[in-house]
């Protein structure tokens, strides 16, 4: 029997997770549980990648959790994603299942793998005020000046380097609430794609979101009552396509500089990886471009050699 209790899939984006995750759990049996920031949100489903077909394999409804259960507007975070894995979890593991989770939010999968202690951090009015009008670069340099651990592959605005100030400026606090979960034995995939062929499915992605209506996504969202700041809250497609949909960028200077930062946005998320693997997560990489058949019979090879 193996020793695992969940089976990760990561990788950057584009590279093919949640198709072979699916696939992966039909053959188990199993569930999944996603591991990505912003598919939390309901209603923002172009711009996050959100495309719940991939659940559907050979006409079999796929179980996955941990996706549209936010509003757009709220700021969901690592300490609300930890609590809601563990629940979920929690609950797969009493009915046998084993668990698979599925992402390219660095930081939420490494939390969990390695049973990160974070705090319960409430916003901060005061300094959100005293920080607003500084440049990216000032604020970036603050966080780094605190050398604290942060996703700095989710760091694409003033808005989310603002909040990480604001959870460093939190941490000296000592009347706190902290999440106190233990390390998850897991059997880590990624899916290895060179920059070449990296950059292509980038390329096609985002024209085929855009074919699907990733601008009237936003302007639906402009017309709910939210503001453009808080939209382009939400990464680098929402960030760019407002700036368009507001008249700051033209259609023909967005689009380029979009996929440049989707590109650069990959690269961070390859070297957050490397990282992990630094620090105690060993990860088995598979070409990503492998047959998902052969790539499911590799996990399950893994499986068994525990």
């Amino acid at each position: 029997m193996s020793e695992y209790r969940l089976v990760t899939i990561l990788g950057p984006t584009a590279s093919g997770k949640t198709a072979f995750a699916a696939a992966l759990a039909k053959r188990l049996g199993s569930e999944v549980i996603s591991g990505d920031s912003r598919q939390v949100y309901r209603r923002m489903d172009i711009g996050t990648g959100k495309d719940l077909r991939e659940y559907t394999v050979d006409g079999h409804p796929v179980p996955f959790h941990l996706i549209d259960i936010c509003d757009p507007g709220e700021k969901y975070n690592i300490y609300r994603f930890q609590n809601d894995f563990h629940s979920v979890f929690a609950e797969l593991c009493r009915r046998e299942k084993l668990p698979i989770l599925c992402g390219g939010s660095g930081l939420y999968i490494e939390s969990v793998l390695r049973g990160y202690e974070l705090p319960d951090v409430p916003p901060n009015p005061a300094l959100r005020e005293r920080l607003k009008d500084k440049s990216i670069g000032e604020l970036a340099s603050m966080l780094s000046a605190a050398k604290a651990l942060h996703n700095t592959t989710d760091l694409d605005s003033p808005q989310r380097v603002i909040r990480a100030i604001e959870i460093e400026e939190f941490r000296r606090m000592q009347h706190c609430n902290h999440s106190n979960f233990p390390s998850i034995p897991s059997l880590n995939i990624g899916l290895l794609i060179n920059r070449e062929q990296r950059w292509e499915r980038i390329g096609r992605r985002l024209r085929e979101r855009f074919e699907l209506g990733m601008v009237n996504e936003i302007r639906s969202l402009l017309d709910s009552g939210l503001s453009a700041e808080e939209i382009m809250y939400y990464g680098l497609e929402y960030k760019f396509v407002t700036l368009y949909v507001t008249g700051k960028l033209s259609f023909e200077e967005m689009l380029p500089l979009l996929e440049t930062s989707i590109r650069q946005f990959a690269k961070r998320q390859m070297t957050w990886f490397r990282g992990m693997e630094r620090r105690g997560c060993f990860i088995h990489w598979i070409d990503a471009l492998m047959p998902i058949d052969e790539k499911i019979d590799t996990v399950l090879q893994l499986l068994k050699q525990t």
